[in-house]
Order: structure tokens, then C-alpha cells, then sequence
């Protein structure tokens, strides 16, 4: 197990960082929750376009907010004080050697990451909702990349990360298979989902001309 964790701390260091301050910018924009309001938003859109029962949106809306809870705030609240690991940027072993972006080092503890968690059972959840292959790729694309943005800050081990993504991924399917319990999925036109997928690009692009602008969230 030692040998494990001193692996997960230099497959860190390796990729933490760099020496861009346009990808610092871009990073501090993308790991932002409020970065991707956009294409929360433009998925409701296609849930109220193709839902037209308010029962059907709610229940959608629920679970969507049942991923985040069983996800995201169960590890935040529970699982990070109990298993007490310290984020990288705070690790008396290499928090040193950190590269710290804009003096952004997060709460003490990191296990799990719930943007790992979180981006990935939402991702989960609506890919299996939506059923759209293109769809799917952005979605997990779009958590990934979330992903990649707490390794580069240096607030995540690559093992926070994988944790977290094993967790969402159970999480947004296990609430895909209670929402199937309670109602029968609609059907999605691949026309509808264009839109998440187009809003997603842009916002990426958005977070770019920023960066180039050295502006960030």
C-alpha cells in the first residue's frame, strides 16, 4: 500500500502544473461549478422539451439532485473527514513541491474528489436517460476534463480521482435504475441533444478567449 500512495504522489507531481498562464486561467475558468451552469441548463431545456408532464420533469430534476447528494455530498461530508487524507497542496511530504495556481490549495482533506464524483454520475445519469451516443462521448469528456483540472491545480492524487469517478459512475447508474423503477424513460431525439453538446463547446471556447485575455473565474 506504501509503495501505492508514493506512486499516486509522483503521478501527481508529473502532471500538476506547468509554466502557461494561459492554462492556469483556463483551468481556474473550467474547474469553476459555476463555469457549467450553461450546460446544466441547456439540459434541462431537452428534459422540458421532451418531457412535456411536469411529474416526469421533477423526477428528473430529483435525481439529478439525488446523483450530486449521494456523490458529491455524502463524500464532502462524510467520507473526506473520515478517511482524513491530506490534499496535495497540504501534504507535509510533498506539498512543497506542489505548483500552486493563483494560491488555490482547496480544504485539508481530498479523498475522494467529488468533482469526480459528481461530474461523472451526472454524466452517467443523463447518458443512460438521453441514450445519444454523442451525447455520451461530451458528457464523460466534460467530467474528464473536470478531472484533469484538480490533478493540473494539484488538489487531487490521480487516486482521489479514480475513486471518485468509480463512485459517480455507481451513483449515476444506481439513480438511472430508481428512476426506471418509478417511471418509464422517454425517448430522446438526437436533434434535442445537439444542444448540450453544441452549449459544452461553447462555453469551452468562451473559457479560452478569456484565458487569452488573462481573465478567469
Amino acid at each position: 500500500m506504501e509503495e501505492i500512495i508514493q506512486f499516486d504522489k509522483q503521478l501527481l507531481l508529473m502532471v500538476n502544473g506547468s509554466d502557461s498562464l494561459f492554462l492556469d486561467y483556463l483551468i481556474l475558468t473550467l474547474t469553476n461549478a459555476l463555469t457549467w451552469i450553461p450546460l446544466y441548463a441547456s439540459l434541462l431545456y431537452v428534459v422540458i422539451k421532451t418531457n412535456l408532464n411536469v411529474r416526469e420533469v421533477f423526477l428528473i430534476l430529483l435525481a439529478a439532485g439525488l446523483c450530486v447528494l449521494l456523490a458529491g455530498t455524502v463524500d464532502d461530508e462524510i467520507v473526506k473527514p473520515f478517511v482524513a487524507r491530506w490534499r496535495p497542496t497540504h501534504d507535509p511530504q510533498i506539498g512543497s513541491l506542489v505548483d500552486v495556481v493563483n494560491g488555490y490549495r482547496g480544504g485539508n482533506y481530498g479523498f475522494f474528489s467529488a468533482h469526480a464524483a459528481n461530474t461523472f454520475s451526472l454524466a452517467v445519469f443523463f447518458s443512460l436517460l438521453m441514450r445519444q451516443r454523442l451525447l455520451t462521448i461530451f458528457l464523460v469528456g466534460w467530467s474528464l476534463i473536470n478531472c484533469y483540472t484538480r490533478l493540473y491545480l494539484g488538489v487531487h492524487y490521480p487516486g482521489d480521482i479514480t475513486v471518485g469517478l468509480l463512485w459517480g459512475g455507481f451513483v449515476g447508474w444506481f439513480v438511472y435504475w430508481l428512476y426506471c423503477r418509478v417511471t418509464i424513460p422517454a425517448r430522446y431525439a438526437i436533434s434535442n441533444c445537439y444542444v448540450p453538446v453544441g452549449v459544452l463547446c461553447l462555453t469551452i471556447t468562451a473559457a479560452a478567449v478569456c484565458a487569452a485575455f488573462g481573465v478567469h473565474m
